[in-house]
């Protein structure tokens, strides 16, 4: 048993404004926002403009190359990250969630599929397959980056860095079990304090050459392209790091809601990020060598150690929220099909959105730890950095398109010319980051490449698998003339999950055919998860009576809602009494598949199905059934 996604019929055009878990004043959510939503982008200064002019392309440090891209940061923030994140995709909320899934859920729930359905669910799928290239890379260069700034402080740390960035890296994985609901609250003021501290070293650099401010001017970063378009166009690759994290705004937005996210940006991150830019561009005009790391030298010797201490905080939270962010995007996929099911634990009973996922934590884990130990360096680790981000971006941008001219309906004249920017700059930023292919910008396609696979490969297969069941389930009504006539009936209930709601349960078959028995009320019971992220509990159940003791029994949920069956069951009171579960079996098929030769896959992916089956987390914890109460009944299957 499985559960599936459901389309339901189009609707008006119109966005939740907020999520219906998020409470709390504006400011307090904005806080929490802080913390969870920016660390990504917040920790950027550390390493990107020191990879713009140290790192495999570097820039000369004149006045020209400086102010052009500063030019080129200033305007790409503006315009990616205010306007089409800030400004327009948090407007693109699926009952206030967000992220590529969400977003793929609410377009189809929208327009009701149509002919472009297909296409832009294999988007939704290569932006999640991305996103995890992103959740491996994001905790390693950020915990680097943070902890190298040891050696400015004293050169002779520089043996400690790389076994102090991963000791402090498995920590951090080692605590996802406990949950972060109590140290998340601690997350907003230490994040607050960080971006302070970024705008603050930002004006006393900037004190000593206010001229840089001139380049907010886009007449800088013209005259920079137009002096070198070869050299401008790979500068774009490490340019790039500073626009790292504004997906996330969009996926974290479910759980503060869009004003406290926007507000937060608006008031504290953009203006921090602009001062603190500015004042490493300052202070490369008049000390260049200091490109080796502007950000830890725009402090005072005496503060450097105190910075790295904030700064390595900063990234272990940046990490957190990358990490929680895996979490969520895993769960979203189980409960839409598109991945099988994983063990998903609470660890909190009141913060929404507080999941541990163990398989994912472990694995996660293990690729941070070899890309850490592979690429040793954060200036290594940023040529891997950067594709599976700018490939995100540009799905988004594909996605937000057919949702303005197909949902949202805005005008021609305001959609075109404003999309076209949006496609131009997204576009040349990945085009950019394909060069880095060869220094390491493989490792995240190929994880890309893995996951996509590995995505298609399940959906795929679980539809084959439901088709050919169905090729073999007699008709319902049939059944129960046939079977109320000739079988034995026995007191209690029995539950038959099945994943389609038509045709006889291969479980209710077996059991039939081996007991010959039927109980005295029987239900036939399948779950759907609904393209919503929140089910309200009153539209919950669906039960439609058959006759002769039989019901059809359906449980609805949202993508964001762990299924428990029991729970579902003792809220069903037109069901010939209430369900008591010492009286109630529950019977799961287990399927066993058959590989074959018949068109629908490779043989190499039925295998791979075959074994993501096997594997795949039991229907009874993932459906919370009672465990003394379940009989698994296996049967084969060939696709």
């Amino acid at each position: 048993m499985t559960a599936t996604a459901s389309v339901e019929a189009p609707s008006a055009p119109i966005e939740e404004e907020s999520h219906p878990h998020v409470h709390g004043s504006l400011k307090k959510l904005a806080l929490g926002a802080v913390g969870v939503c920016y660390g990504d982008i917040g920790t950027s200064p550390l390493y990107a403009m020191k990879e713009v002019f140290v790192g495999h392309h570097p820039l000369a440090r004149d006045l020209l190359h400086i102010f052009g891209v500063l030019s080129l940061m200033f305007w790409s923030l503006l315009i990616v990250v205010s306007i089409k994140y800030i400004g327009i995709i948090l407007r693109a909320d699926n009952k206030g969630e967000g992220g590529s899934l969400a977003l793929l859920a609410l377009i189809q729930r929208k327009t009701g599929g149509g002919r472009w359905s297909h296409s832009l669910v294999m988007l939704g799928v290569l932006a999640t397959a991305l996103f995890f290239g992103d959740c491996m890379i994001t905790p390693a260069i950020s915990v680097l980056s943070a902890v190298e700034g040891l050696v400015v402080v004293q050169s002779g740390f520089a043996p400690f860095v790389l076994p102090l960035a991963v000791a402090i890296l498995i920590g951090l994985f080692v605590v996802q079990s406990r949950g972060t609901d109590t140290i998340g609250k601690f997350f907003g003021p230490i994040m607050v304090v960080y971006f302070l501290v970024l705008a603050g070293l930002g004006v006393m650099s900037i004190v000593r050459a206010p001229e840089i401010l001139g380049a907010v001017n886009p007449v800088w970063a013209a005259r920079f392209v137009m002096h070198d378009p070869k050299l401008a166009f790979l500068a774009l690759g490490s340019i790039v790091l500073a626009l790292t994290g504004a997906e996330a705004l969009y996926a974290d937005m479910g759980h503060f809601g869009r004003r406290p996210i926007q507000q937060a940006w608006v008031w504290l991150v953009f203006p921090a990020l602009l001062l603190n830019y500015s004042g490493q561009a300052a202070l490369l005009i008049h000390t260049p060598s200091a490109a080796e790391n502007p950000f830890f030298l725009m402090a005072s010797e005496s503060w450097r150690l105190p910075l790295v201490i904030l700064a390595t905080v900063a990234t272990v939270i940046a990490s957190q929220a990358v990490i929680t962010g895996a979490f969520s995007v895993i769960q979203q996929g189980v409960q839409l099909g598109l991945m099988p099911r994983f063990k998903i634990e609470h660890t909190s009973a009141s913060a929404h959105g507080q999941i541990y996922v163990p398989t994912v934590n472990w694995a996660l884990m293990v690729m941070v730890m070899l890309l850490v130990l592979a690429f040793r360096e954060s200036s290594a680790l940023a040529a891997a950095y950067g594709i599976a981000v700018t490939g995100t971006m540009f799905i988004t941008t594909c996605m937000m398109t057919v949702l303005v001219f197909r949902v949202w309906k805005w005008p021609v004249w305001v959609a075109v010319p404003m999309f076209t920017v949006f496609f131009t700059i997204d576009a040349l930023y990945f085009a950019s980051n394909l060069t880095k292919v060869p220094d390491g910008g493989w490792f995240p396609l190929l994880v890309a490449l893995v996951a996509f696979t590995l995505l298609t490969t399940w959906a795929k297969g679980r539809q084959l698998m439901i088709a050919r069941m169905r090729e073999a389930a007699m008709p319902l009504q049939v059944f129960i003339k046939s079977a109320a006539q000739s079988a034995s009936r026995v007191p209690g209930t029995a539950v038959f999950m099945t994943s389609t709601p038509d045709g006889v349960p291969h479980a209710l078959l077996h059991n039939l055919k081996h007991n010959k028995v039927l109980h005295e009320r029987v239900i036939l019971l399948t779950v759907k998860i609904k393209d919503v992220p929140v089910v309200a509990e009153d539209t919950q159940c669906g039960l439609d009576p058959l006759g002769e003791g039989f019901f059809r029994l359906m449980l609805y949920y949202g993508f964001m809602q762990e299924p428990d069956v029991p729970a579902a069951l003792k809220r069903v009171t037109a069901c010939n009494g209430e369900f008591k579960m010492m009286d109630t079996s529950f019977f799961l098929a287990r399927q066993t598949l058959l590989p074959s030769s018949r068109p629908g896959m490779a043989i190499w992916r039925e295998k791979l199905f075959a074994w993501m089956l096997r594997n795949a987390e039991s229907a009874m914890e993932f459906f919370r059934l009672p465990t003394n109460r379940v009989v698994e009944l296996g049967s084969q299957v060939e696709i």
